[in-house]
């Protein structure tokens, strides 16, 4: 019998590897001569980075850029295992984790370090990119990052506005004129999982904002310069994204990279599963077990477990889906995925306590869905 195991990350408990490692652990217990192949996975969000460089033998780099806050940090981008393809995750310079509850306000939190990270790789002659859009702090419609390459965003009186996204109500000009050529020259790839628009009802602040501590108040702000913004931006460029499906991804990053950058916008989990040649590694396969913190309607809509399952499909494979909670409202509709659910945290195990202890838990979870199995 040969096992796939490729779960994304139990975000606050398990990176998606540790996962993997524990599910294996599992599977050995239970039958040691059970062929097991790990695979994790991720969707463009945290674990991205990990997750590829693991998979295709990459190697990291180091930086010191921006934090989102304009604090100075030392972060890592990878590059794939060919030798030409940067990996940049944009929750390692500008995420919401690099910040503490007290911290988060979207009226300050800037791009710019990520824009820093695409800087650092020119220089070393990198043209290919993979950029990671999940897990932002950040609502300053891409700004940030554009600054760091070379953009200049004016005020009526031609001097550059401060970099806070705030100040963008005040915004009157863009100057493109020294934004960094070398970008022309390059394939970037943008792998998420949002198919938000830049602004309104479904657009970056509405929807997301609020998670990065944005109050009703701010919320109403933060939208009112994204649609200046859009609207300073189709001046320059003739592209409107104030209703562009993908263009609010990252607090609107996603519309930064659509306007100027040669972009094609991916689902993260078509992104990874390309690059780690999942296709071909799951095909002799007997199952495959997956797994994420919580499952609920948001992973039918494109998070990892789901575009998994969607693949072993076309090869008759069955999915496991084993998550630390399993939305009640959510299992009849996933049922029909899957071909079971096991959720850690149950009515004798608590959201907290299996979170406290996960490893454990998705342990003896996974043993006893092997039971049923083998």
């Amino acid at each position: 019998m040969k096992i796939v195991i490729s779960p994304d990350s139990f975000k606050g408990s398990l990176s998606a590897l540790e996962a993997a490692h524990e599910i294996d652990n599992a599977i050995k217990e239970i039958n040691p001569s059970i062929e097991t192949v790990l695979l994790p996975i991720a969707d463009g969000g945290e674990g991205t980075l990990e997750t590829l460089i693991s998979a295709t033998g990459g190697s990291t780099i180091q930086a010191e850029v921006h934090d989102p806050l304009g604090r100075l940090i030392q972060v890592e981008y990878g590059v794939l295992g060919d030798g030409e393809t940067c990996v940049i995750e944009v929750a390692k310079s500008s995420g919401i984790t690099l910040l503490k509850d007290d911290e988060k306000n979207p009226l300050a939190a800037s791009t710019f370090g990520t824009g820093e990270l695409i800087l650092h790789a020119l220089n070393l002659g990198y043209k290919k990119f993979i950029i990671g859009l999940g897990g932002s702090a950040t609502n300053d419609g891409g700004t940030g990052m554009l600054r760091a390459l070379g953009m200049k965003f004016l005020s009526k009186n031609g001097e550059e506005l401060p970099l806070e996204p705030k100040s963008l109500s005040e915004l009157h000009g863009i100057d493109d004129t020294v934004f960094d050529i070398r970008i022309r020259e390059c394939h970037f790839i943008i792998a998420s999982d949002v198919d938000n628009s830049f602004v309104g009802l479904n657009g970056a602040t509405v929807v997301f904002g609020p998670q990065k501590g944005a109050t009703p108040d701010i919320v109403k702000e933060l939208d009112e310069n994204l649609a200046h913004l859009a609207n300073k931006i189709e001046e320059v460029t003739n592209i409107s994204l104030h209703n562009l499906s993908g263009a609010g991804a990252a607090g609107g990053l996603g519309g930064a990279f659509l306007a100027f950058f040669p972009v094609h916008i991916k689902p993260g989990i078509e992104v990874v599963m390309e690059a780690t040649n999942f296709q071909k590694l799951i095909e002799d396969a007997d199952f495959i077990i997956t797994g994420e913190g919580k499952s609920d309607q948001q992973t039918l809509s494109g998070k990892a477990p789901i575009g998994i399952a969607n693949v072993a499909k076309k090869h008759g494979i069955p999915v496991i889906l084993i998550s630390g909670y399993i939305e009640p409202e959510s299992i009849s509709d996933l049922s029909s995925c899957f071909s079971k659910l096991v959720s850690i945290a149950n009515t004798s195990i608590s959201t907290e306590e299996s979170m406290r202890r996960a490893g454990y838990y998705l342990r003896e979870r996974t043993k006893e869905a092997m039971k049923s199995i083998v």
